[in-house]
């Protein structure tokens, strides 16, 4: 914990400023932030600052330096020491020459983010647990820099809200944004995509989408050691905690799956949603380990949302969008495959999904020509959010319900000395909505 501070943050007092608009209105920019628009970067050193230093941040700080080699790792973020030099040391054995990173530009505590984003880098990497998400975006984009966002973009509608507000500040910034929902870089499921809108399969009726995998509980596996508070031993194991993650299965898992689903459904957004779930196999925090979740879309449309995170049992990562004239699916092999009145199959290049999402937000960078993920970002995470809210209550739940909702999950102040008992389990037809929601 050397060098961290104790800064405290009002998270609550932060949303409260965030735009409210619905999805697809024109956001307007917050009134004070600076007007400077970003412009082409032709030849320039571009320098990154990475806000989130375990293992996916690490991945993601590589794949940004991949992009070219005019690119320098020269700030990191996080509140603990041990995966920032643990990180550090993997990228500089990886990457030493593009590895600029001093002492002095290694942030630590609840305000480092803001440090790393006022030390003179040009692009942040967002890969803290998405709790922080929503304002460290606003922070990035305040300031002017160009950013890759981790999923899932935030866990409430609060903040969902706000990042809807940076993403519109962002458009009018011309900074580009590139989300961590990868499936949209991977170029087979670019080429299916393409096959569904072509008309292939016919009309879409229904798509079963399916995330099932192991555990994934208990990043800080043992009993909380003597003298440890309540936030740090929750952030250290921040797959179990709601506040922190939003859900471990429905959403962290899941986001992935119903951004795929909003994709093939041209992201047309469901109108509501019930679901089931539960928690297993005990934990301390209070995440759902499996979900089901059936969204229903406007002229009867619907998509169903298969999600487990369980070891032991059967795995899948897949989608089936089933039309009037076929069948796309996605996942149950290498390669995309249609059957029905047009067989097709996906027959080119195999590309790495991430490391593409960093080669087009530097080439956007380059060219001066803005990538911005956020709006489809934002709606994706608050279908998720639906899900868990339907999930956990046992009702029926509405989109403006999720949208609007006034809940705030984060604690409104938030230091080292924070007393924080965790909230129960949710217990579907127990636990209600929020007193807060519309």
């Amino acid at each position: 914990m050397t060098g961290s501070t104790d800064r405290r943050t009002s998270r609550r007092r932060f949303l409260r400023s965030s735009a409210t608009a619905a999805f697809g209105s024109a956001l307007a920019g917050p009134a004070g932030w600076p007007a400077v628009l970003a412009g082409p970067v032709s030849t320039q050193t571009l320098r990154v600052g990475l806000i989130g230093c375990g293992g996916r941040g690490a991945g993601a700080a590589a794949n940004a330096l991949r992009a070219e080699a005019n690119v320098q790792l020269t700030a990191m973020a996080d509140l603990f020491e041990g995966p920032m030099q643990t990180s550090l040391a993997l990228l500089r054995k990886q990457l030493p020459d593009q590895v600029r990173v001093e002492r002095e530009r290694c942030f630590l505590g609840f305000d480092a983010y803001q440090r790393l984003i006022d030390s003179g880098v040009d692009v942040v990497l967002l890969t803290t647990p998405p709790a922080f998400r929503p304002e460290h975006l606003r922070a990035a984009v305040q300031a002017g820099k160009h950013a890759f966002v981790e999923i899932t973009a935030g866990i409430d509608g609060p903040g969902v809200r706000s990042v809807l507000e940076s993403s519109e500040a962002a458009r009018q910034k011309q900074l580009s944004i590139v989300s961590g929902f990868c499936w949209r870089y991977d170029h087979a499921l670019r080429a299916a995509h393409q096959q569904i809108r072509s008309g292939a399969i016919g009309a879409v009726r229904t798509v079963y989408s399916t995330y099932l995998r192991g555990s994934l509980s208990h990043k800080h596996p043992g009993p909380r050691p003597p003298g440890m508070g309540d936030v740090e031993w929750q952030i250290r194991d921040w797959y179990d905690h709601l506040w922190l993650s939003g859900d471990l299965t429905i959403l962290l898992s899941g986001g992935h799956s119903v951004d795929k689903m909003s994709w093939w459904l041209d992201d047309v957004m469901p109108v509501k949603a019930v679901a089931t779930g539960s928690r297993v196999f005990p934990a301390e925090g209070n995440t759902f380990d499996n979900g089901f979740v059936a969204y229903e879309y406007a002229g009867g449309i619907r998509g169903f949302l298969a999600c487990r995170s369980q070891s032991g049992c059967y795995n899948e990562n897949a989608d089936y969008v089933i039309g009037s004239e076929g069948t796309c699916t996605i996942g149950r092999g290498r390669a995309p495959v249609i059957q029905g009145k047009n067989e097709w199959r996906y027959t080119g290049v195999q590309n790495n999904k991430y490391q593409t999402q960093h080669d087009e937000l530097f080439a956007a960078i380059r060219s001066g020509r803005p990538l911005n993920d956020g709006p489809r970002m934002a709606r994706s995470t608050l279908m998720a959010i639906l899900g868990r809210m339907a999930a956990y209550t046992g009702q029926e739940v509405t989109w403006d319900q999720a949208l609007h909702s006034r809940q705030s999950l984060v604690p409104d102040q938030l230091d080292w000395n924070t007393r924080l008992e965790p909230i129960p389990l949710a217990m579907p037809g127990i636990t209600r909505l929020s007193p807060e929601s519309p």
